[in-house]
């Protein structure tokens, strides 16, 4: 007999499964602990996971466009890819200090660029949506993290880390509350 059913709600699922969010939610906690008080750590490791990345992305890059040189005839794109590839990820791991940099310039352009945008576009559909006011203010602190991040990358990239490690925290705290309430739940629905 079948006992999987689909109709059991969510709550029986974390209720039966309560230990796993508790370890999810302490996992997160210790991570965002971690992070607030050893950011430099943390900005080292996020750029050695970025430089082993670029690095296997460049290697099948490069496999791919070797397998491929024989019946396309633009394997050189990919090859000159993987090359580049292969290349910052050696950079990532020789100079990380320049790989942060560049990869806090690009999140700070993105925040600018993109908080540009939802201020016209909130302005253009004032109209026929309403509460472009909020759209208004969240691109305007979009645009404010992309300043600070451009003027002062390096404190710009450890205050990232610190806002990282408040979520994670607070992700980590809610979670494990959310556990030992499953776990409460499920003691009362099996008496």
């Amino acid at each position: 007999m079948n006992t999987l059913s689909f109709r059991r709600p969510l709550t029986d699922l974390l209720s039966e499964n309560w230990w796993i969010v508790l370890v999810r939610g302490f996992a997160a906690l210790i991570f965002g602990l971690l992070t607030w008080f050893y950011p430099f750590i943390s900005i080292l490791v996020m750029v050695m996971f970025f430089g082993f990345y670029a690095l296997v992305d460049g290697v099948m890059g490069i496999v791919l466009s070797i397998n491929g040189r024989k019946t396309h005839q633009d394997w050189w794109l990919m090859l000159i890819w993987g090359f580049i590839s292969v290349l910052a990820g050696f950079l990532t791991f020789f100079v990380p200090g320049i790989t942060w940099l560049v990869l806090i310039t690009f999140i700070a352009i993105w925040a600018l660029v993109s908080g540009i945008l939802q201020i016209v576009a909130a302005i253009r559909l004032h109209k026929s949506v309403g509460g472009e006011g909020w759209m208004i203010t969240a691109g305007v602190l979009s645009m404010l993290v992309g300043i600070i991040l451009l003027v002062n990358p390096i404190q710009g990239g450890i205050a990232l880390t610190w806002v990282i490690g408040i979520y994670a925290a607070l992700f980590g705290v809610v979670n494990i509350a959310l556990a030992f309430r499953m776990r409460r739940l499920g003691r009362e629905n099996a008496n």
